[in-house]
Formats: C-alpha cells, structure tokens, sequence
C-alpha cells in the first residue's frame, strides 16, 4: 500500500476517534438531558393535579353550601309548620323538607367522594415531589460528574485534532479535500477497507479486476457503489476468516 493510502488510512483513524470523542460528549450531554426532561415531566403532572385539587376544592365549596342551604331550608319549613292552617300547606311543607333532606343526603356523599378524590391526588403529588427531589439532587451531582468528563474528553480530542492537522498537511491538498467531502457526506468514513472483496462502507461486492487493483496498493480506488475511497490489509483479511 502506498505512502499516501497509509496516510489517508491513519487520518481516518484519527477522525473516528475524534468522532467517538464528540458522540461521547452527546451521550454524556444526552444523559443530563433526560434526566431534566424527566423532571419536567413530573413538575407538570405535579402542576395539572393541583390545578385538578383547585377544581375540586370548588366543587367541595360549592357543595358544602348546597348542602348548608338545604339545613337552613329544612330549619324553615319546620318552623313554617307550626303556622300552617290548611293540610295542603302541611304537605307541601313535608315535601320541601323531604326534598332538602334528600339533597342533603346527595351532597354529603358527594363531598366524601370529592375528599377521597382530594386525597389520592394530594398523594401523588406529594409523592411526585419527593421524586423531584431526589432527581434534582442526582441532577446536581450528575451535571457536575458530566462537566468533568466532557472537559477530559474536550482535551483528549483538542490533542487528536493536532495530530489530524499535522498528517492532514502531508497530503496533496486535492486529495485531503476530496476525502474531506467524502467524510463529511458518508457519515465520518471517506477511506474503508476491504474485505474479501466486498466494501465495508456499503457492504456491496466490487468487481473481480478493482478488487484486485485494490490489493496492489499502488493506487487509490473508489467504491462504484458508495464512493468511498478502499484500501485492502492482509491481517484485515485473515481476521476474518479466522472469525
């Protein structure tokens, strides 16, 4: 294989490291994201059960009242009885007591409902919150974890990339840029190997005469399928047989 193929192979080693170092750093990144993203979550489920506790708060009050006007209309139409002449007055006023005391009746099981109801969601919420805690703490000390990590990888890729730009000067200029738009449109590979004559970019099998050119190494080739630059190592072949 050629001194300049040797050279694009070892910068193409070079950008996968430097490709692993930044999916490091978004995994990492990634990592708090969801750990925020999950807190936010239950903050608003947190937010939309207390604003269920405000509305059955209301219904209670509302209720309460009802069910206070029926006592008090009871307490009247009791009083009224006493000075009723006719028996059609009288039972009239039975009835109007009859009817308060079933609302009366209605309302407080609908309060108890209500207070069960109240009570289960004040418990997640509570509940809720207790997780929220103890994620913002996790959070807190996982961000600070994290910071520490990325800046280590921020270094190590900082002394990768000066590697790169040292080899990246002992190409032809034409030849780097050719590679460097490979690169960038092929997700991160401009230069892969071949194995037992098929492409490990595309995974698509060459013809029989490139395969063979490929094998010399005295020249660039291109995948006709991907456009990959190829090159081809012995020890990558016999690697894979031996798997």
């Amino acid at each position: 294989m050629n001194e300049e193929i040797n050279k694009l192979v070892a910068l193409q080693e070079l950008d996968s490291e430097i490709s692993g170092f930044d999916r490091n750093v978004r995994d990492r990144k990634q990592e708090l994201a969801d750990r925020e993203q999950s807190i936010a979550d239950k903050e608003e489920s947190i937010a939309q059960f207390k604003e269920k506790v405000t509305s059955l708060d209301q219904q209670k009050r509302e209720a309460k009242a009802e069910h206070d006007d029926a006592q008090v209309k009871i307490k009247e139409r009791q009083n009224k009885m006493m000075q009723v002449q006719t028996s059609r007055e009288h039972q009239a006023l039975l009835k109007e007591i009859e009817d308060s005391k079933r609302v009366i009746k209605e309302k407080e099981e609908y309060i108890s409902l209500l207070e069960e109801q109240l009570k289960e969601i004040k418990g997640k919420i509570s509940e809720l919150q207790n997780l929220c805690k103890g994620e913002k703490e996790i959070l807190a000390e996982t961000t600070i974890q994290v910071d520490k990590e990325i800046k280590k990888i921020l270094t190590d890729r900082q002394s990768v990339e000066g590697k790169r730009d040292k080899l990246s000067g002992d190409l032809r200029p034409n030849l780097l840029k050719r590679y460097n738009m490979i690169l960038q449109k092929r997700g991160g590979a401009g230069i892969v190997k071949i194995i037992d004559g098929v492409c490990q970019g595309c995974f698509m099998t060459l013809p029989p005469q490139q395969f063979n050119e490929i094998r010399k190494g005295d020249k660039l080739n291109m995948c006709p399928t991907c456009n990959r630059m190829l090159y081809f190592k012995q020890e990558d072949q016999e690697e894979a047989y031996s798997a």
